[in-house]
């Protein structure tokens, strides 16, 4: 598929179904083909210009990669969902995916949905027996002030709803069941939980909402957020408030995604295995094996801590600035020039005095030992 065919996804609103169905229904994209400095050199203006334009577009849009803690993720979360077939008097199983920012918990949440959604499509087909539209799956994403009448509405948003702006947050409520059960959702995203001020009024309203939810919608409910646990979705407590939480975490299976580590054998050949499948995915005309996994491993893990969303943007930054600059291949000089995440940067001077001071290393036993 060419970069133009796909210049849309990068305008997508994926809380409205339109704009979820593009980026469900898109294709892979195709990877530019490598091509060396003569024949780089050798495009004339416009083929060069289309060409500079489809690398600008797939580096990018290097991932998602199957990582370990992706693929873990995945399977966890077919198991929830799959399991979640009970009669409709029976409450199902929430999931909440609490981890750091720049861990990729929304890149996986949303690489799973996809697959969820072309699955249930493929099986049962694109209309309901009724004739409505199937959606298998609703995404919302969350804000700061968000209340219960807000939550009902972005529901409806995600709908195009017409009764979304003048109706009550009861009235929204139960129309927003009404689309769910028109459509057949299966699987109600919420994304950005943690924007939620959990110990606050608004706070509560919307978590005895989500209990409701979880009561007569027959959808797995998917939370997303970053410290939840910190914020008492999962406590016990003592007070009242807490007490109506405590619910929610007896009704949820809280998933992570932990960073990339190299204190151990295994996490080193996790790393080394992450750079590797990214060099394949590299255009560069003098990118080479080994340019990430053999010359910048201990470099790149200083630089992102670990976390793939800091790691990703270095590459894709640096990839852009080795095209712009006509360098065609990674370096140490030509990343440092590269500005990244602040919380990245800040950790980066512990990690790499202790990687250069041969305190820790990123390579496995058998790599260090072939060099």
């Amino acid at each position: 598929m060419t970069t133009g065919a796909l210049a849309g996804l990068g305008s997508l609103a994926l809380s409205r179904k339109e704009d979820f169905k593009m980026f469900v229904d898109a294709p892979r994209r195709t990877q530019p083909a490598r091509l060396a400095r003569q024949a780089l050199q050798a495009l004339d203006e416009v083929s060069r210009t289309a060409y500079e334009r489809d690398r600008r577009t797939w580096h990018a849009n290097l991932g998602p990669i199957k990582t370990p803690q992706l693929v873990s993720l995945h399977e966890d979360l077919w198991d929830i969902v799959d399991s979640n077939q009970q009669d409709g008097d029976k409450a199902k199983g929430a999931v909440a995916i609490d981890a750091f920012p720049g861990l990729g918990k929304t890149t996986a949440v949303l690489a799973f949905a996809r697959e969820f959604h072309r699955r249930e499509i493929a099986e049962h087909g694109a209309f309901t027996a009724q004739g409505h539209e199937r959606w298998p799956v609703c995404r919302v994403g969350l804000t700061g002030n968000t209340g219960m009448k807000d939550l009902n509405r972005a529901m409806l948003e995600f709908f195009g709803h017409p009764g979304r702006q003048t109706s009550t947050a009861a009235q929204l409520g139960l129309q927003a069941l009404d689309c769910m059960l028109l459509c057949e959702v299966r699987l109600l995203i919420l994304d950005d939980l943690h924007f939620l001020k959990w110990r606050k009024t608004s706070g509560i309203e919307v978590s005895n909402h989500l209990k409701w939810i979880a009561n007569e919608f027959p959808v797995t409910l998917l939370k997303v957020g970053v410290g939840l646990t910190d914020k008492g979705l999962f406590s016990e407590g003592e007070s009242a408030g807490d007490t109506a939480l405590a619910q929610t975490g007896r009704r949820t299976t809280r998933l992570d995604m932990p960073p990339f580590a190299i204190d151990t054998e295994q996490g080193r050949r996790r790393w080394r295995q992450l750079l590797l499948a990214l060099e394949q995915r590299i255009v560069l005309a003098d990118a080479h094996p080994g340019m990430l996994a053999d010359e910048l491993s201990d470099y790149l893990f200083a630089r992102s801590t670990g976390h793939i969303g800091s790691l990703m943007t270095l590459i894709n930054r640096g990839c852009q600035r080795a095209v712009r600059s006509g360098a065609e291949r990674l370096t140490l000089n030509l990343l440092d020039q590269v500005r990244i995440d602040a919380a990245a940067e800040q950790a980066r001077a512990e990690l790499e005095h202790a990687l250069q001071a041969g305190k820790a290393t990123s390579r496995p036993a058998r790599v260090r030992a072939s060099r």
